[in-house]
């Protein structure tokens, strides 16, 4: 049964007669277009200078839970983490299941909690204890597939997606119609309205029940846009400054969230790290964030995440002694908001088992201090904020292309010089390249923090090193 929590009970029943409010009209965009009116679009001030951090509870420590987990809130506090994402933190179906513990994201009841967590009232304490230490969060939903045994299969069969011969549930189906190798989760079908408001309430009950601040959509682009567009505005009549991030990239889908994925960005760097494609290429990035999204439009750039752990390795083994240079590209990058996955503070030198329990080892903190500095980097330099906010990229030619990359970023006065050298060679470059102002700059480098004087006339960087001037 669906854990309830009383003080949210009341709320939730006004709000919960969702199976029949789509259905009960026909006129789908004049309807959707009359409630985006009363819900003006916009970010949430405390998204500006924000940064993000991924909890996978089951790995996160030996228990699992959400009572062990809430012991690193103040650690994570403390290193400057302003928004934590949870993974699904719903039962896991059994049905085609993956593994012994099977994928978080193949959910059995979208109201419940996964007992091998804790208790909904766990969770809504954890939600509490970070709130209380300045975080927000974030819930990771998963619209588009549920587990075979979900409890809509037997209730609502409606609801799914039928093959040619009228079979239900199937496979989960890409854009194209063919099938995933998601082998153990079920397509929903959104050509149904009911499906559309159940969906939307769902969501709401944990806005209510958890007191969560927004939401993480999984495969947002496999969801038509028009669901997002029904969805999104109702919920932020509930609570109007609620953060919606898409596991996405795609300019149409930044009328609703607030934030898409910097897959794009995220490919070149694995590219550049491979020897395939020089730094150059990420001048292709920013030009396409400046021509096909909006400057108001946030991406979530990152190093890794639990996808890219799993299945393509650490950052050990895709960026090699680069990777801190990469992540302070990720964290400096026009419009991006930085992530770190949990665990990667602590060196996190494998690959975690997706379907099964593969404890995060604390034992290495070294990395601690350099993500701190980031994350103080990305609070204290309003140049350096998400979108509008924050100032655009320039480009500062350095003579070698094929080794460095810099920029800058200026806005109200506050002005950073980013300089990163993805290459195993040591650079010498002129200071008279990257500034003409006198250097009275705080640095922050690869080889630890200094002040920067008119005496220096030239920049050594050591390979796969950075420095960030800060004014």
């Amino acid at each position: 049964m669906k854990n309830f929590i009383a003080l949210f009970a009341s709320a939730f029943l006004l709000v919960s007669c969702f199976e029949n409010e789509k259905a009960e009209t026909t006129e789908v965009d004049s309807d959707t277009t009359a409630v985006q009116t009363e819900v003006l679009f916009h970010h949430p001030e405390w998204t500006r200078n924000a940064n993000i951090y991924e909890v996978n509870i089951r790995q996160f420590t030996k228990e699992g839970t959400l009572n062990a987990f809430e012991k690193h809130l103040p650690r994570l506090a403390e290193m400057g983490v302003d928004i934590l994402w949870f993974m699904p933190i719903q039962p896991i179906g059994y049905e085609n299941r993956k593994g012994d513990l099977g994928s978080y994201y193949s959910i059995v009841d979208y109201t419940a909690m996964n007992p091998n967590y804790g208790t909904t009232e766990d969770f809504k304490r954890v939600v509490d204890s970070a709130h209380a230490l300045g975080m927000k969060v974030i819930l990771d939903w998963v619209a588009n597939h549920t587990s075979f045994d979900n409890i809509w299969v037997t209730d609502r069969p409606d609801f799914y997606t039928t093959d040619s011969a009228g079979n239900f549930p199937i496979v989960a189906l890409d854009n194209d119609g063919k099938p995933t190798d998601w082998t153990d989760v079920a397509d929903l079908n959104y050509d149904n309205y009911d499906l559309q408001g159940a969906m939307t309430e769902a969501m709401r009950y944990w806005v209510y029940a958890g007191g969560i601040d927004g939401f993480r959509c999984d495969v947002a682009g496999f969801v038509p846009l028009e669901f997002w567009e029904y969805c999104i505005p109702r919920l932020k009549q509930s609570k109007d400054d609620l953060f919606f991030l898409a596991e996405w990239e795609d300019p149409k889908y930044m009328s609703m969230f607030n934030m898409g994925y910097a897959w794009d960005l995220h490919h070149k760097m694995n590219e550049v790290a491979k020897g395939e494609k020089t730094p150059v290429v990420f001048d292709e990035y920013l030009k396409r964030l400046n021509e096909e999204f909006g400057p108001d439009d946030m991406q979530m750039a990152f190093t890794t995440n639990h996808d890219e752990n799993s299945w393509n390795g650490t950052v050990f083994e895709r960026f090699g002694d680069a990777h801190k240079t990469y992540f302070v590209l990720a964290t400096t990058f026009q419009n991006c908001m930085p992530l770190i996955y949990g665990g990667q503070e602590a060196s996190l030198d494998h690959r975690l088992e997706f379907f099964s329990k593969d404890e995060i080892s604390w034992d290495n903190m070294e990395l601690v201090p350099f993500y701190t500095e980031m994350l103080k980097l990305k609070h204290d330099n309003p140049a350096l904020a998400n979108g509008v906010a924050g100032g655009k990229m320039v480009k500062i030619e350095t003579n070698h292309p094929d080794q460095i990359y810099a920029f800058s970023r200026e806005v109200d006065g506050n002005k950073v010089i980013v300089v990163l050298n993805f290459s195993n060679q040591e650079i010498e470059i002129p200071m008279s390249t990257l500034s003409n102002e006198k250097l009275n700059f705080t640095v922050h480098s690869s080889n630890g923090g200094m002040m920067m004087n008119n005496e220096t006339k030239s920049l050594i960087i050591e390979p796969y090193g950075y420095y960030v001037f800060t004014k």
